[in-house]
């Protein structure tokens, strides 16, 4: 099935993100996210080991290892970029001074759950700062694959994995749409016109409820 690559999703959540906005995003997928900022449009980008309003990645060979955000990614500094002590950076997640985080996903649920961290054999000790960001940003979206490798929903009525936080998503952009989460449902706001509206429902593990037309999702080639 036709659906959108990584830097595709990135692309779209990035178009969502207001100029001058405070942002923070999660380690890994998201990261890429700073790549497509529209033009005209500034974020702030904050990092949980205590940088704020750091530049682009480095070209190869010309990284600093003592600029690195929170993933261990070499970053640049510009004009403005401030640095900070670890528990002050949380102290602004969990301030509220944060507009933005987006964050990867293994699992959200209708009513906004939302669980991106696992024990498992490939899994992480701990969850980490992401149960700090998904409550204290302003607003919390997922960038994901629609679903697993094997085939199985990622948007589900109900998380079977640890959660990282309580009804705290609400908007995802996956490889297939984009989907609000309103009043504990799936709202479908994008779709890919080559997707029908059947076909996304059966990889789905929620009920998709539209409130008024939905759009094309429409990307570049990026």
């Amino acid at each position: 099935m036709t659906k959108l690559s990584n830097a595709q999703i990135a692309w779209r959540a990035a178009q969502d993100i207001h100029d001058g906005a405070y942002v923070n995003l999660g380690i890994g997928f998201p990261e890429m996210v700073a790549r497509f900022q529209p033009e005209g449009r500034q974020a702030i980008f904050h990092t949980e080991n205590g940088i704020l309003g750091f530049g682009e990645a480095p070209a190869p060979g010309e990284e600093d290892w003592d600029l690195i955000n929170a993933g261990k990614k070499a970053v640049t500094i510009k004009p403005g970029t401030a640095f900070f002590h670890h528990a002050d950076s949380f102290a602004m997640v969990r301030g509220g001074h944060l507009d933005v985080a987006i964050l990867g996903a293994y699992q959200v649920a209708q009513n906004g759950d939302l669980a991106n961290w696992s024990t498992g054999p490939k899994g992480v000790p701990a969850v980490g700062g992401a149960m700090d960001l998904v409550h204290g940003a302003k607003r919390v979206a997922v960038i994901t694959d629609h679903v697993t490798k094997d085939g199985k929903p990622k948007l589900v009525e109900r998380c079977t994995l640890p959660l990282t936080g309580v009804g705290c998503v609400t908007r995802i952009y996956t490889s297939l749409a984009v989907v609000d989460i309103e009043g504990g449902r799936f709202v479908l706001r994008e779709k890919l016109a080559a997707v029908s509206l059947d076909e996304l429902q059966s990889l789905t593990g929620a009920p998709l409820h539209l409130d008024g037309a939905v759009a094309d999702l429409t990307v570049p080639e990026v």
